[in-house]
């Protein structure tokens, strides 16, 4: 985000809610550009199997899992053909459970087939990428929005289902219970349209910056 834009961007959420004019004013500034180099992702096919990776494990383990998932094919991530030659038993011997073996073979099989374009998704409005995304077994809503906000740089992207966000909209409005994605989506309403820039200041207030994995390139698909 050019320097110019970001500072109307922030002007503007400023005037839109006085509560996070103030936490803006009590925030390191963000360099939007500078946080998103410090999480180099790779292919988007890599992204979003780190992602179902990443599901319900530490950041530890799923990085130790992906390292492994990458020692099978020369220190890259694979492409979707070649993950699927992998056997099942290849598969528990790197880490994966059961039912994430069956959400990156769904998630490569709807890329071969042609339903998912992922190098296409650039091209496509924000609800078409949740669609496009959220059609694979194992790909949620909040997947969907860290890819827009991080890797499509879209810059009005809340991810209303992130705990670390639901937290920092909790402290910010005093609520006396943590807010449903609903609530979250409704409060953040009058920021639009820079509700990327927004979450981003949330995160940080928390300490939470989400941290996406930072994998090897894939080769083309097959």
């Amino acid at each position: 985000m050019a320097g110019s834009r970001r500072d109307r961007a922030l002007a503007d959420l400023k005037a839109s809610d006085r509560r996070l004019a103030r936490l803006i004013e009590s925030t390191e500034p963000i360099d939007t550009k500078a946080w998103r180099r410090a999480r180099p992702l790779g292919d988007p096919f890599s992204v979003l199997v780190y992602s179902i990776i990443g599901q319900q494990i530490s950041g530890y383990a799923a990085r130790a899992i992906a390292g492994r998932l990458q020692e099978r094919f020369e220190g890259r991530m694979p492409s979707p053909a070649e993950l699927l030659t992998l056997k099942p038993a290849d598969f528990r011997a790197i880490g994966f459970s059961g039912r994430k073996v069956e959400y990156v073979r769904s998630l490569a099989e709807h890329i071969i087939s042609g339903e998912l374009q992922v190098d296409h998704l650039d091209r496509l409005s924000d609800d078409e990428v949740r669609e496009q995304i959220t059609a694979s077994r194992g790909l949620g809503r909040w997947t969907a929005d860290m890819f827009l906000l991080i890797n499509l740089e879209r810059p009005d992207i809340l991810p209303i289902g992130d705990l670390g966000i639901r937290s920092a909209v909790q402290r910010l409005y005093r609520l006396d219970h943590l807010p449903s994605p609903r609530e979250v989506d409704a409060i953040g309403g009058k920021w639009r349209p820079n509700r990327s820039l927004a979450s981003l200041y949330l995160w940080a207030s928390g300490s939470a910056m989400p941290k996406p994995a930072k994998v090897a390139p894939t080769v083309a698909a097959r």
